[in-house]
């Protein structure tokens, strides 16, 4: 009997594209959507790393160009157009409000300071959104794919119970298949989701320091830009 056992038991395909291919409809969903979250998760994983790489080197070096001595203006003039990163942004944000802050005769007009700050915080909240855009997804996928994946393994083996009822047998030939479909769905979800987590962990630090360096930054430059408040004033 043993030995018929195995021999069926061998005869069953149980690679991955077999098992997904004799699993329910409704399995076959949870495995595509879990796929799917996959997938969408590594193209933001990917897409993320890059954007903030970029974002890193942009920073760098208009923060180089910002100390190197050149007038304020001639960076906001040569800047203004086409502002591409966030210190970019912050800067000819609050340049702008600067400019727009002094009257005809080049007197300031009252709250300029207030009006600068609250310019700037506008860009690195916009900054803010666009670096945070997508991690969403992925404490998503991370959070629900593990008990979507559950779900599918439970509707597995329920299928597998309801084919030992119909056949009357508990042989390995009978057990094996549907089981083994059912923790593929359990498998995807953890694949899913474990990048997910570990990268969202990892990403959502790195949007933290960028966005601690756009604050830094706009908090030096509305110092500066107070000292020459303060000046126009004296």
């Amino acid at each position: 009997m043993d030995t018929e056992i195995l021999a069926s038991a061998s005869e069953i395909d149980f690679s991955l594209l077999g098992l997904f291919l004799r699993a329910t409809l409704t399995v076959k969903i949870v495995m595509f959507l879990l796929i799917l979250a996959s997938v969408w998760s590594w193209a933001i994983i990917i897409q993320k790393h890059l954007n903030f790489r970029e974002a890193r080197t942009r920073a760098l070096e208009f923060e180089d160009a910002f100390w190197s001595g050149q007038p304020l203006d001639e960076v906001f003039e040569e800047l203004e157009e086409e502002p591409e990163g966030g210190p970019e942004k912050i800067f000819v944000a609050g340049m702008r409000e600067w400019r727009k802050s002094h009257n005809l005769q080049g007197g300031l007009i009252a709250g300029a300071q207030a009006r600068i700050d609250r310019a700037m915080n506008i860009a690195i909240a916009r900054e803010q959104d666009v670096i945070n855009g997508g991690l969403g997804v992925l404490a998503t996928v991370g959070s629900i794919s593990p008990f979507v994946g559950l779900f599918g393994t439970v509707w597995g083996i329920k299928y597998a119970f309801e084919e030992i009822a119909i056949q009357q047998s508990t042989n390995l030939a009978v057990v094996a298949p549907g089981i083994a479909e059912a923790l593929l769905a359990t498998a995807l979800g953890l694949l899913a989701a474990i990048p997910a987590v570990i990268f969202y962990n990892k990403l959502s630090s790195d949007a933290d320091a960028i966005s601690a360096r756009y604050e830094s930054f706009a908090d030096e430059f509305s110092v500066i830009l107070s000292r020459q408040l303060e000046a126009q004033e004296a």
